[in-house]
């Protein structure tokens, strides 16, 4: 699925602080703070060697290790000039500042930047906690006209500083270098040819060792026109300052794209190509950071997807998520946000069965549900999350803002289940805003799985729920159990109420929501939904242009 690692490649700056030192070679040296071992590599009788010691060790056992290694490498290959007599270990020393560093001082001490070690006539340079790079991929074949992020991770320095070098395959051999940007996309002139990417790791003046990484495939032809493409004409910059662009969104988890029942039922008027998780994560890096958001609320993420693919993307794109999994599912909730506008405060995210059935707040409504028990059973045996971060605005930190994304209960028969699921989820978004961060305005996003005429929605908007509420007979008798609920928030809905949010061969109707309070969230713009012709071009969703069963709401609200 991803690009294979290279060699690393000296960078110019490492070759030219080498050379200042004699041309002497590299001893890297990784000793981090509160960690009770440290790791010495470097190469040895033309093996590179990876030495794990304890931090207090004395110097002297250490070296004493190299000089073993030294000889134990000499004896396995051919001897060279600089390398000791066979069964003859070396003399081994580390010196800093000119003097030889005693035999008893602590690893953790001795081993300094800018040390030298002398092993026989051969010296190394001492680099501890260089830049390094620690995790590179790339997707394997690439689409033409899509993004192409990297998965990176480094140490001892951060992504956004990496020197990145992007080149494409020649036709007749070689590379040719095409951009210096974290993010690459190739255009319809590179199908049929690999790209590689070089990475180098700075921290300040120090740059570590670059890697490289080649595609294992060639880039592939896109899809041609997508839904969202008309979209993002209306999304080409970063919103203004006191604006936030929001975008909830069901990605369709792989989880059930790839089921039997979604190839055979659900969707099969869907190319199965257009079902594979690495053609779908192109479309949606492309969608999602094609928006330029400042809050994304996203249902059904696989907890793969959100770490190689969601974070990557965001990342290079100058936001970051935090991940809610659903308990007993390989998928659940990310949020993600514009680092430049917001910083996140808090968490307070609850599986809403657990909160229901532990937590005070909740006690009247559970004492009225334990009157039927096959409802209570049923609500309770639900693992639906509500993802709660508290963010307060990078420019203004006095003025924060809570944001509440969720996915409730899917079932068609299970209004009255959403019913619950939504009252504890508002009893506890109250005690958020009241009284752990009182004043703070709210945003709920998700799949609500809910109509607009639906009781959540009443419940939401209006604020109330009568027991008389046809709802709670969504089941029949036997799951009856009406009652009165209240909501303390009056939301509206910013961008009103789409013919459909999810479209099916079986299905299609509004499911998802972006909820506000307005007198802190006023809409300012809803970017348009895709046409009609565009979401049945291939009959219906997912399909070759669109990677979801779900459509994205995106809107820009005024952040009073």
């Amino acid at each position: 699925m991803f690009g294979r690692f290279l060699r690393p490649v000296a960078s110019f700056s490492l070759r030219l602080l080498r050379r200042l030192h004699g041309g002497m070679e590299r001893a890297v040296v990784r000793c981090v703070p509160l960690e009770a071992r440290m790791t010495v590599s470097l190469e040895l009788s033309g093996a590179r060697r990876h030495l794990q010691r304890e931090q207090i060790e004395p110097l002297g056992k250490l070296l004493t290790r190299i000089a073993h290694n030294a000889v134990k490498g000499a004896d396995k290959g051919k001897k060279s000039a600089a390398t000791p007599a066979q069964g003859c270990e070396p003399t081994v020393s580390l010196y800093y500042n000119g003097e030889p560093v005693a035999q008893d001082t602590p690893n953790v001490d001795a081993w300094q930047d800018g040390a030298v070690l002398h092993v026989g006539e051969r010296k190394y340079l001492v680099e501890r906690n260089p830049p390094a790079v620690t995790v590179a991929e790339l997707p394997s074949s690439p689409l033409a006209g899509f993004p192409v992020c990297p998965k990176l991770q480094v140490e001892f320095s951060d992504v956004q500083d990496c020197l990145f070098r992007w080149y494409k395959e020649g036709t007749a051999g070689g590379w040719t270098e095409v951009s210096n940007q974290w993010v690459f996309t190739p255009s319809n002139a590179d199908v049929g040819l690999r790209l590689k990417l070089s990475c180098t790791p700075v921290r300040g003046a120090k740059c570590g060792e670059p890697w490289e990484l080649v595609t294992t495939g060639t880039v592939e032809a896109g899809p041609g026109a997508c839904t969202f493409d008309q979209r993002h004409l209306y999304t080409r910059m970063v919103a203004k300052e006191h604006v936030l662009r929001v975008v909830s969104y069901n990605i369709l988890a792989d989880v059930y794209a790839q089921t039997e029942l979604a190839r055979t039922v659900l969707y099969p008027y869907c190319a199965p190509y257009a079902l594979q998780l690495p053609y779908r994560q192109s479309l949606l890096r492309k969608e999602l950071c094609g928006y330029n958001a400042d809050v994304v609320c996203l249902q059904e993420v696989d907890k793969a997807v959100f770490s190689d693919s969601l974070c990557p993307a965001f990342d290079a794109f100058g936001l970051q998520g935090v991940f809610r999994v659903k308990e007993r599912q390989r998928e659940g909730l990310a949020t993600f946000f514009r680092t430049s506008k917001l910083e996140l405060i808090a968490r307070y995210d609850v599986t809403l069965s657990e909160a229901l059935t532990s937590e005070p707040r909740h006690a009247e409504l559970l004492r009225k549900l334990s009157t039927n028990e096959a409802l209570k059973e049923k609500v309770v045996q639900r693992s639906t999350a509500l993802q709660v971060t508290v963010f307060q605005s990078v420019k203004e930190p006095l003025k924060k803002l809570c944001v509440a994304n969720t996915h409730l209960y899917w079932h068609p028969k299970g209004s009255h289940v959403r019913l619950i699921q939504m009252a504890v989820a508002l009893q506890h978004l109250h005690w958020v805003t009241s009284d752990v961060h009182p004043g703070t305005p709210l945003l709920l996003a998700g799949d609500l799985n809910s109509s607009p005429l639906s009781g959540v929605l009443q419940l939401l908007t209006g604020g109330h729920i009568p027991t008389d509420h046809s709802d709670w007979a969504s089941e029949g008798p036997d799951e009856l159990c009406p009652q009165e609920v209240s909501s303390p928030f009056r939301l509206a809905s910013a961008c009103g109420e789409p013919a459909y949010t999810n479209y099916v061969g079986g299905f299609h109707g509004c499911l998802d929501y972006v909820l506000v309070e307005p007198c802190a969230l006023q809409v300012e713009q809803v970017i348009p939904m895709p046409s009609h012709e565009e979401i049945t071009a291939h009959q219906a969703l997912p399909s070759v242009s669109h990677p979801s069963d779900h459509i994205a709401l995106v809107c820009d609200l005024l952040w009073q």
